[in-house]
């Protein structure tokens, strides 16, 4: 399971805990995409010259709502972590537009490929505000205050996961989230949408499905320092059968997903 998993990531759709989520099990975000800050989501989305695999998955994955609800601004400096194949990079690289940023950090190992070097480079090309930094995510570390959000996008699961064969090392989430306390400005948001695991071992939970609990993540933020300030149910399915790998065909692209949104307090 973990060979079906990383191997999407070495080829030009990587993502991390990819597939979409079924639009019509989803409760619908209400407000506009332009209503919270102006920035024209919508209009991020639909640029042109965002791969077909990308554009296929926006059903599913509602961008425009999600970043509105998050509260993504133009002229935002963005951390995308762990951004596999850039899906959220390009999009949130159109939004902030010329005057904002986006840093897209992805173990080294994963964007070493010819397709992915093709990939990144058409994303640089499209949005030169987007820049790719290889490295170990427990390697990363942010400059102080340097950041207006971060986009942690069916990921922070992750944090709980190694593997040998992938050259993944064990990291320690509440270390990961201290670098980035301190690399988000006084004020700054940080997005998390993970697929929805049960309680239990959280590591032998995500090693088995590739999810975790959402009071784990919001405990483990809340430790760190970050407020949650608001939660949403846009990805809530009752259907799904937590027990299984969020890669399993039956419920890839339909699993139930939490949405967080933290704010380091200004």
């Amino acid at each position: 399971m973990q060979s079906k998993i990383f191997m999407a990531l070495a080829v030009s759709a990587l993502a991390i805990g990819a597939a979409g989520f079924d639009s019509n099990q989803a409760a619908v975000v209400t407000q506009d995409s332009t209503a919270q800050s102006g920035t024209d989501f919508a209009a991020a989305v639909a640029a042109p010259g965002r791969t077909e695999a990308d554009v296929k998955l926006d059903i599913s994955r509602k961008p425009a709502e999600t970043l509105a609800f998050m509260g993504l601004e133009t002229g935002d400096a963005v951390l995308d972590i762990f951004a596999g194949g850039g899906y959220y990079s390009e999009v949130m690289g159109a939004a902030v537009g010329s005057a904002g940023s986006v840093v897209a950090v992805n173990p080294p190992q994963f964007v070493s490929s010819d397709a992915a070097k093709a990939k990144w480079a058409g994303i640089a090309t499209r949005q030169p505000g987007v820049s790719l930094k290889p490295s170990q995510l427990g390697d990363y570390t942010p400059e102080p205050d340097s950041f207006d959000f971060a986009m942690m996008h069916l990921i922070y699961h992750d944090l709980y996961w190694e593997s040998e064969k992938f050259k993944v090392p064990r990291m320690d989430p509440a270390a990961f989230l201290t670098k980035l306390y301190a690399g988000m400005k006084p004020g700054g948001i940080v997005a998390v949408i993970d697929h929805v695991g049960n309680a239990g071992d959280t590591r032998a939970v995500v090693e088995k499905t590739h999810r975790i609990d959402p009071a784990t993540a919001k405990a483990d933020f809340e430790k760190a320092g970050f407020v949650l300030e608001t939660e949403s149910d846009m990805f809530v399915n009752s259907d799904d059968d937590l027990e299984k790998n969020v890669f399993d065909p039956s419920v890839r692209g339909k699993t139930n997903r939490f949405v967080m949104k933290f704010r380091k307090p200004a």
